[in-house]
């Protein structure tokens, strides 16, 4: 983990976004609050665009890693990006952020539809929301693929990992385990003079 960051230490680092635990906790509450159906697209939103706290390439960087750890792979981003910029205060303090809306929000609504599950509107309003959640996810998709296939051996990668689990049914660890290392490989072979 690394080092909270110090007054000292943002004065000290020119560019560097100063992000605030007050504003991690509210960055995630929003997280929190527009990820219905699934926060990437909101979490991309808000540390990307919204409040620039990081690049969309480390974006991209973070979540790749929070998808091979262990875990929720957006729990594991908020972790890290909470870490990154106040330590483990930080980190407890946008899983806090991330988790309070959507806590309290879930339990009002499973109450809610508990309560009025068979009525037909409540169907077809379920069924809606599914489709909007598979819109955002693909659109997050999008996005990122923007920023990770810019080289050809990128997109080659991206397609045998989209061949492999999407089509052969190969599960994913396998393909991971295979095709990260390559992918490495590759990618350090190319930065060597």
């Amino acid at each position: 983990m690394s080092e909270p960051l110090t007054p000292d230490a943002l004065r000290d680092a020119p560019g560097r976004v100063v992000v605030t635990r007050w504003s991690l906790y509210t960055g995630f509450v929003l997280v929190g609050l527009f990820g219905f159906g699934g926060i990437a697209a909101a979490l991309f939103h808000v540390v990307v665009e919204r409040r620039r706290w990081l690049t969309a390439s480390e974006y991209t960087s973070l979540l790749g890693l929070g998808q091979v750890l262990p875990g929720a792979n957006l729990i594991n981003m908020a972790t890290m990006v909470g870490d990154r910029f106040q330590g483990f205060v930080g980190a407890f303090l946008a899983l806090a952020g991330l988790m309070s809306t959507p806590l309290l929000t879930l339990v009002a609504l499973a109450s809610l539809y508990d309560r009025f599950a068979d009525l037909p509107d409540v169907k077809s309003a379920t069924l809606a929301a599914a489709a909007g959640a598979v819109g955002l996810t693909m659109g997050t998709g999008f996005k990122l693929a923007r920023n990770i296939l810019k080289s050809p051996s990128a997109a080659l990668f991206a397609l045998a990992s989209f061949v492999a689990i999407g089509l052969l049914r190969f599960p994913m660890f396998a393909v991971i385990a295979v095709l990260a290392p390559l992918a490495v490989a590759v990618e350090f072979r190319k930065q060597r003079p």
